[in-house]
């Protein structure tokens, strides 16, 4: 049974939502505020957050940032506020998805089950991989990346990102082509998600990230995976 930590100050929208969770079949935590949000997602690890932006004593946004920071837990970010730069702002902070006030319970419910299904889906590796391409190197098996011997903490996504690119080297993919296999087939959220990780992958292993020789990016494509004859 999956755990929903739901982190809402609006108690009728917050109760809503839990009734409907737990008709599903799901284990629901309720917190009121982000600082009570935060403590519960340490202290209860929930398999999946759904966390409104607009909380008394610490903000959504902050709380997001924080998580990012110390888990993989997927995040929904809620909103009453329809402004694109929310939304922008919610996904370059490392969340999964986002749904603006009012939704349909319909839709809510559909995003917490693909989102769910999404992470349980681990596959495990049975044959000893490893990657190396320039300073890079990945073993797929024990989940380590390493540039010029140097371990890299990479999380989840970024992780098999990472992996992805390079099992493919040489090789422009599309955005689409990078959510679907390292999100999942029913990932419903924005491809501009690739674009942040990649973001955060390149601060990881480019010698400069603000001039990238490792992860190109292929202009109306997506992203292209080529080391430098000589990396730096």
């Amino acid at each position: 049974m999956a755990t929903v930590l739901i982190v809402e100050d609006e108690t009728t929208l917050a109760e809503t939502l839990r009734y409907n969770l737990e008709r599903e079949g799901y284990s629901v935590i309720v917190a009121g505020d982000g600082v009570q949000g935060l403590d519960r997602a340490r202290r209860d690890q929930p398999d999946l957050v759904v966390l409104d932006i607009m909380l008394p004593r610490l903000d959504g946004f902050s709380v997001c940032r924080i998580l990012r920071q110390e888990s993989d837990v997927p995040i929904i970010m809620l909103t009453a506020r329809q402004d694109e730069v929310d939304r922008i702002a919610g996904l370059e902070l490392g969340a999964d998805d986002y749904m603006g006030k009012p939704f349909s319970l319909g839709e809510f419910l559909a995003r917490v089950r693909a989102i769910l299904r999404r992470s349980e889906r681990q596959p495990h590796s049975i044959v000893r991989e490893v990657l190396e391409a320039g300073a890079i190197r990945v073993d797929t098996s024990s989940r380590r990346a390493w540039r010029n011997g140097q371990e890299l903490n990479l999380p989840q996504k970024e992780f098999d990102l990472l992996t992805c690119l390079m099992r493919n080297r040489g090789i422009a993919l599309t955005r689409d082509l990078l959510l679907e296999r390292v999100w999942g087939q029913d990932f419903i959220g924005d491809s501009r998600t690739v674009d942040v990780h990649i973001r955060w992958l390149r601060e990881k292993i480019e010698p400069d990230p603000g001039k990238p020789v490792y992860i190109q990016t292929v202009r109306g494509v997506g992203y292209r995976f080529e080391p430098p004859s000589d990396d730096a």
